[in-house]
């Protein structure tokens, strides 16, 4: 009964990543609902209230206060980072294949070491960094064989890499200490209104008349208001899934699973979307796959000795 659950509960994290992934392509480029910051902003809605939802009322996990201005500031610079990463992911899947995005997001790992180092001056062992030139190197490769290569949809999707990467690095630095340590889902409850109040703003003013686009859009087509709603939905439990799957598993399951997703997003895009991809691109992403497999295994190593 336990491993049916634990599968369960694997598929329903896959299917929240992957689906967001999937949907958020769909309304940004084949729908032509070109508003990446309000698509963003109604992600952060919905991460806000059902966080509250599974925190206060569902008692999903035990509620923590904020203890000091000094946590606030803390917690409201990661709002802020966090809300970054996926305003430019979304932003990227307007110019570029989710195959692609997903190639170019492989390449995390990379990131994050850069900014541990230039943040913490922490060095890793010459085999963990060794492990990172197949990481971007595989990325070059990629990018030199993709057919929808796109130089601002690529910057975009660097950007959103290179935020997710800084916002793990910050997040371990600020709230490292015990007093002031959060849990994930408490950390998200309290992160998700900072990026809606940054979000709020930006939308309206670049992107004029968004609302009564939506409204127009809404009454012209009942299942884009479905679709909205759904996908905002699934924003959150991509991070609901991500720790129950760290909770009943493992963190190094939840990383070896991860690996596995880009390759299966890949697929599924391709599929669904029909996107041209030539051998040159998908021996560079194989390649990128391969140096995270690598890099994993290598830190793991690097934690036992």
């Amino acid at each position: 009964m336990s491993r049916l659950f634990n599968v369960c509960l694997i598929a329903s994290w896959y299917s929240s990543n992957i689906g967001v992934l999937l949907l958020n392509k769909y309304l940004l480029t084949n729908y032509g609902f070109k508003y990446p910051i309000f698509l963003t902003l109604c992600h952060m809605m919905a991460c806000s209230l059902l966080s509250y939802i599974a925190i206060s009322w569902l008692k999903i996990v035990p509620l923590q206060t904020i203890r000091s201005r000094s946590q606030f500031l803390k917690i409201s610079a990661l709002g802020v980072i966090f809300c970054s990463s996926v305003v430019t992911g979304n932003v990227s899947l307007r110019y570029l294949p989710v195959s692609f995005n997903q190639a170019v997001g492989a390449t995390t790992p990379f990131f994050t070491a850069v900014f541990a180092y230039l943040l913490t001056f922490r060095r890793e062992g010459w085999l963990t960094y060794a492990t990172l030139i197949p990481v971007v190197t595989g990325c070059v490769i990629a990018s030199g064989g993709e057919p929808s290569f796109h130089l601002f949809g690529f910057l975009m999707c660097i950007g959103a890499t290179a935020a997710r990467a800084l916002k793990s690095v910050v997040q371990g630095i600020l709230l490292s200490s015990e007093g002031e340590r959060l849990h994930s889902m408490n950390l998200l409850m309290y992160m998700a209104p900072v990026a809606v109040l940054v979000l709020l703003p930006a939308a309206f003013f670049m992107e004029r008349d968004v609302v009564g686009i939506t409204i127009s859009l809404a009454r012209d087509d009942a299942k884009f208001i479905f679709y909205l709603l759904f996908n905002s939905s699934l924003a959150y439990f991509v991070n609901l899934t991500n720790f129950l799957v760290t909770k009943h598993t493992s963190a190094l399951t939840l990383q070896v699973l991860g690996n596995a997703k880009g390759a299966v997003a890949v697929v599924i895009s391709i599929l669904i979307f029909q996107n041209p991809v030539s051998v040159t691109g998908i021996f560079g992403y194989s390649v990128t796959v391969t140096g995270v497999f690598l890099y994993s295994e290598a830190k793991k190593r690097s934690r036992s000795n």
